[in-house]
């Protein structure tokens, strides 16, 4: 885990105070890594704004993409998940496919 040499009294955007009080990087896992992934599919179907300029762009490319990757996942992961971690990718992978599915077309 990366950690930040001081402590503070806010933690920067995408941190978290450790046990010590440290801002740092929150841990990896392979919930944080699915729900990741599908934020980057949702903002790529316009489903989320740019957090700088609040615009909300399709790109029906990338978001195939990171839909892709999720399915390459759930693929490669069968039988190896805890059911809580296969119920999440499923779902997920889901919600993603149907909304994908009902993205306009140009």
């Amino acid at each position: 885990m990366i950690e930040n040499l001081s402590s503070c009294d806010e933690c920067p955007e995408g941190m978290v105070k450790n046990e010590a009080g440290r801002c740092v990087m929150p841990q990896v896992t392979f919930t944080s890594f699915i729900l990741s992934l599908n934020t980057s599919a949702l903002f790529h179907m316009g489903e989320l704004p740019h957090p700088e300029s609040g615009e909300k762009v399709v790109d029906s490319d990338l978001a195939k993409h990171t839909i892709d990757t999720l399915g390459l996942l759930a693929e490669k992961t069968k039988g190896n998940l805890e059911v809580d971690e296969q119920e999440l990718l499923t779902r997920v992978l889901y919600d993603l496919k149907m909304k994908f599915v009902s993205l306009p077309r140009p």
